[in-house]
């Protein structure tokens, strides 16, 4: 990811209705949420909502599809994944022990349980 991606991908998730718009989607799956259901999950009047996920939609950080007449949108996990890796690509730099805690939080994530030892 470019530096300018980054920004655009973290401009649209510094706005607290945003944010949380962004992170339900992450809850809701790779299936995402009709527009409807997602304004009453966040609580956002529909003017507001359609702003908030236009804005995060330019960003490349949710999908847009039509099922029928409604619209789900989804998370794009991909671009997700793509700001997190940038984000953390310099890490660390020989103190693996400044990252470590990052680990943690993976391990504890409902969608990415620590495999199984045997």
């Amino acid at each position: 990811m470019e530096t300018s991606s980054a920004t655009d991908a973290l401009g649209a998730l510094a706005h607290e209705g945003r944010l949380n718009i962004f992170r339900t989607l992450v809850k809701a799956g790779p299936e995402g949420m009709p527009a409807g259901k997602l304004g009453e999950a966040v609580g956002m009047a529909a003017s507001t909502l359609s702003n908030n996920l236009a804005i995060l939609t330019r960003a490349g950080l949710t999908t847009a599809s039509r099922e029928g007449r409604s619209i789900v949108y989804a998370a794009d996990y991909a671009r997700m994944t793509a700001l997190l890796a940038f984000l953390m690509e310099d890490c660390c730099q020989g103190s693996p022990d400044v990252c470590a805690p990052l680990g943690e939080v993976i391990s504890r994530a409902v969608c990415c349980p620590p495999a199984t030892r045997q």
